[in-house]
């Protein structure tokens, strides 16, 4: 990622608001043999947790939360191989959404990577009742706002948007399958 070469991948992002079925949908398709990534939020709170910060601490500082998991997600992304059908729990520029969320500067090195991306197709899985855990704060509003924030993002870049219906976790599994052979 840190060239000026827009490399084209084989990529699907999974993404939308907090509490939409991302984790489930990643998790299906794992099972059924597909390579995968893990959500960087989620595990940069765990790594931290381990080291004795609360959530509530790394949440206090929200630049250095933002970028912790930036930089997480871009390492990921640029040891995946570009050939391989991967399906990724959110992307670099989801990134993007939660700074404009957060009403946080855009760090340059966001910028640089927005430059770069590219992705196969992209997942927005649309909302399901919000479901709060030790990871998970939001309320209703900012999952809306934030469902939004990442739809708007991803619909302003090239790549193909698919909005994925509220369905039972198998078949929006298999939607999303089916979606990658009608490509």
């Amino acid at each position: 990622m840190k060239s000026n070469k827009i490399i084209e991948t084989n990529w699907c992002v999974i993404t939308g608001g907090p509490s939409t079925g991302k984790t489930t949908c990643i998790d299906m398709l794992t099972e059924r043999g597909y390579k995968t990534t893990i959500e960087h939020a989620r595990h940069y709170i765990d790594t931290m947790r381990v080291k004795g910060q609360t959530v509530e601490e790394l949440r206090s500082n929200k630049r250095e939360f933002q970028l912790g998991v930036l930089d997480m997600q871009i390492e990921q992304e640029a040891s995946i191989n570009p050939n391989d059908l991967v399906f990724l729990d959110r992307a670099i520029p989801d990134a993007l959404a939660y700074y404009r969320f957060l009403k946080l500067e855009i760090d340059e090195i966001l910028k640089e990577v927005m430059r770069n991306v590219n992705y196969r197709k992209i997942f927005i899985l649309d909302k399901l009742p919000l479901i709060n855990d030790y990871a998970r704060l939001e309320s209703t509003n900012d999952q809306n706002q934030i469902h939004n924030l990442i739809t708007e993002v991803y619909e302003s870049l090239s790549f193909p948007v698919v909005h994925v219906p509220v369905l039972p976790p198998t078949e929006r599994v298999d939607f999303i399958l089916n979606s990658i052979k009608d490509n």
